[in-house]
């Protein structure tokens, strides 16, 4: 297995997640230019706006140690998607912690989002303490709803979000 310069955050069977950094934008427009792989968000985005993705990124990492991470294979050390924590404000009345995952389309229907976010909210629990979880998702995006279903997640509510209905799916431990 190759290792990337950059710190590992978690990892599982297939996949090591590290932090995102500004020599990222080329992957991440692997998934942010492509109109399949982006059809539940509000657009594309273009190398602007991706790079301005990473930078509240960075500052999520300086705020909360925490946010959104780098997926790669490691076996060939190829970056395949973003999964890990979003800090959400006001999500119906409450501040939430979100795992959310974005995946380069021909990476899709291999379990890797599932281990992805199984891997962040295992850290999430372990290594940051949090006991609530969720994932805002378009009641449309099945394969999404399939992974938190997979991680455990139950819908919890619908609500408005961004203009759009979205499931609150949420993983709690009492």
């Amino acid at each position: 297995m190759k290792t990337h310069s950059h710190e590992i955050i978690t990892e599982s069977c297939r996949l090591y997640l590290r932090k995102l950094t500004l020599d990222d934008i080329p992957n991440l427009l692997k998934i942010f230019a492509d109109p399949i792989a982006m059809q539940y968000y509000p657009n594309t985005l273009n190398m602007e706006e991706t790079q301005a993705w990473i930078e509240r990124v960075l500052n999520n990492y300086r705020l909360h140690n925490a946010g959104l991470w780098a997926c790669h294979l490691k076996a060939t050390d190829e970056f395949v998607g973003q999964c890990g924590l979003h800090f959400q404000k006001n999500i119906d009345g409450r501040d939430e912690v979100e795992v959310g995952y974005l995946f380069v389309r021909q990476f899709w229907h291999q379990g890797l989002a599932t281990e992805a976010a199984k891997a962040t909210m295992d850290y999430a629990r372990e290594k940051l303490g949090f006991r609530r979880l969720i994932s805002l998702i378009r009641p449309e995006n099945l394969p999404s709803r399939r992974v938190a279903e997979r991680n455990g997640m139950v819908p919890e509510k619908e609500i408005e979000f961004k203009g759009y209905k979205h499931i609150v799916y949420v993983s709690e431990i009492p």
